[in-house]
């Protein structure tokens, strides 16, 4: 389904300030529509971090691990299976440990065991670990039962998360969560591992008052932001300005070789340069890395990998986890043809007045539980509608994983599928973007039904022509290396895309590369472009109106500029 291009508004008065700052003028442009304005806006320093001061129970929390340092209490971390639970987790581990825990370990599940979260089941083998304080990372929000049974067995929780809450919340010894009624904290939008990063500054200044600590020997913090900017990222949260300076902060550190030993390792066996480590990098090589463990066998690897100390044995960690990636990649590959055949009419069904569709539910016997996720995003893109794909958890349970298009809320959408057959979701939790569930085998027909009516009940039609914002044509004359450098020097991400141009080219040339891929060689004003589009096989016609962005091509150490192409308008 093609895109109709919107072009986004901006200040001139804004981008020529910028531009009189040294800013390319077509990021200059860029930066002005995505409302930044003046110097301050370009810097990101963690001076100007959010203060922690307003974020609820924030200090019922730091007194509680206080305590428990002082007590010697024995800690448990309760991680979850994806990028930004493994790296909480490690934050929590060396954070704490750093500040004085003696006795902290941690515990995954195997989400084809337990399933999302502190369930009762996870509790019960948490206790066989005799821990006294249970400490959950990026989940817990949801988990009534499970710190019900954990109080039962003895064992206290502190909950730090960030997905949305449902209707009750559980009865932990205090909850963290910048998205829990009641808290002021004005950015909303931290992942999980920003959430348990704040908990152990607020802890660290717990410890300051109690003596045990001085601003001349308190332990560094700052030495996990590399961890926090891979959960950032990876987790897809939306980037605004205070997630925005942990990432930077993160990458910083990367550049100047400070990073954990397994992030290293991730970069090397990624092909990536940690000195001139991105955002881009986070998202699209280091988390797909880490993801694979939680997705295929267990996320105690990619764990392992991020508390790893020793360099060698981080290597050897990062090449299992790139391995089990690569055999990731084989089943979402079949997967997705799969999913293309059962779709293949839904194009046509979907275009003109929108159809008689605004979800899609797709399910099929044999696909992995844990890559179904991945299918739905794919799923998502082509056909700009929210979908969710299922696979067999048991034999009488489908488990989803569901991926939304901006502007349908996920999370509130099955939230009114339970209000219209309260049968039909065992469980479910998310966010806007993306969510999973739970459903009985026997009422997926009946689910695809609900989820379509909610979608429809809870939305304007107009979500769903799909559209692209970009950010105005380019001369020729500003395709420039410059242009490319200042991009990369920024921090992009959900919420704050990078620059998208689109102009009208003449294809010159058009072959398929490595069977899914567009090689493209492009003219503009008399110059060409060689350019690419990614899994892309359907050949352009002569002359094209493309959404874009330079890049550099390195290919065989010849640097030169090569364009991305995103979209094609009426194509």
């Amino acid at each position: 389904m093609s895109a109709r291009f919107s072009v986004r508004d901006f200040d001139p008065a804004a981008a020529q300030r910028l531009a009189h700052l040294g800013v390319p003028p077509a990021l200059a442009r860029a930066l002005a529509a995505r409302g930044l304005s003046v110097a301050a806006d370009l810097e990101l320093s963690t001076r100007q971090i959010q203060p922690p001061d307003s974020m609820a129970q924030l200090d019922q929390a730091a007194e509680l691990l206080a305590d428990a340092i002082e007590q010697d209490r024995r800690m448990l971390v309760i991680a979850d299976y994806d990028c930004d639970g493994a790296t909480a987790c490690a934050v929590a581990v060396r954070g704490l440990r750093a500040l004085g825990a003696k006795h902290v370990d941690f515990l995954v599940p195997n989400r084809f065991e337990y399933g999302y979260g502190l369930t009762p089941e996870l509790a019960e083998l948490a206790a066989r670990r005799q821990p006294d304080l249970l400490i959950t990372v990026d989940n817990g929000i949801a988990s009534v039962d499970g710190v019900a049974r954990a109080a039962e067995l003895g064992m206290d929780v502190l909950i730090t998360d960030h997905h949305l809450p449902g209707e009750r919340l559980p009865a932990a010894r205090a909850i963290v969560n910048p998205n829990q009624p009641g808290c002021a904290f004005p950015s909303k939008h931290l992942a999980g591992v920003g959430v348990m990063f704040y908990v152990l500054v607020q802890l660290r200044a717990a410890l300051r008052r109690r003596g045990r600590y001085t601003p001349a020997d308190q332990p560094r913090l700052d030495k996990l932001l590399d961890l926090v900017a891979l959960g950032t990222v990876a987790d897809l949260v939306r980037l605004d300005r205070n997630n925005r300076i942990l990432v930077q902060a993160g990458l910083e550190r990367m550049r100047q070789g400070l990073a954990q030993p397994g992030i290293q390792a991730l970069f090397r066996v990624a092909g990536r340069d940690v000195r001139g480590a991105r955002a881009a990098d986070l998202g699209y090589a280091l988390g797909p890395r880490i993801n694979a463990a939680g997705r295929l066998t267990d996320m105690t690897l990619g764990i392992a990998c991020l508390l790893s100390d020793d360099p060698v044995q981080a290597l050897q960690l990062a090449q299992r986890l790139d391995e089990l990636n690569r055999e990731r990649r084989q089943i979402e590959a079949d997967m997705q043809a799969q999913a293309q055949i059962d779709l293949e009419d839904f194009d046509r069904d979907a275009l003109g007045d929108l159809g008689r569709r605004r979800t899609i539910t797709i399910f099929r016997e044999g696909w992995h539980p844990g890559v179904v996720g991945l299918i739905a995003s794919r799923v998502k893109e082509r056909h700009h509608r929210p979908t969710i794909a299922f696979a067999a958890a048991d034999a009488t349970t489908l488990r989803g994983s569901g991926r939304s298009i901006e502007g349908v809320h996920l999370r509130d959408t099955l939230d009114r599928v339970t209000k219209i057959d309260p049968s039909l979701v065992a469980r479910f939790g998310g966010h806007a973007m993306a969510a999973g569930l739970t459903i009985p085998r026997d009422a997926l027909a009946r689910f695809g039904v609900a989820f379509e009516q909610a979608a429809c009940e809870g939305g304007d039609a107009a979500l769903y022509a799909r559209r692209l914002a970009v950010d105005g044509p380019l001369e020729p004359s500003e395709i420039t290396a410059g242009l490319v450098e200042a991009t990369q020097r920024i921090v992009w991400g959900q919420g704050f895309a990078e620059p998208l141009f689109a102009n009208d080219f003449e294809v010159l040339d058009q072959r398929i590369v490595k069977d899914t891929h567009l090689k493209l060689t492009l003219g503009l004003a008399g110059r060409k472009w060689p350019a690419i589009w990614f899994r892309r096989t359907q050949a352009l016609p002569d002359r094209a109106h493309l959404a874009y962005r330079p890049t550099f091509d390195d290919y065989r150490g010849d640097r030169h500029i090569s364009l991305i192409i995103e979209d094609a308008a009426n194509d």
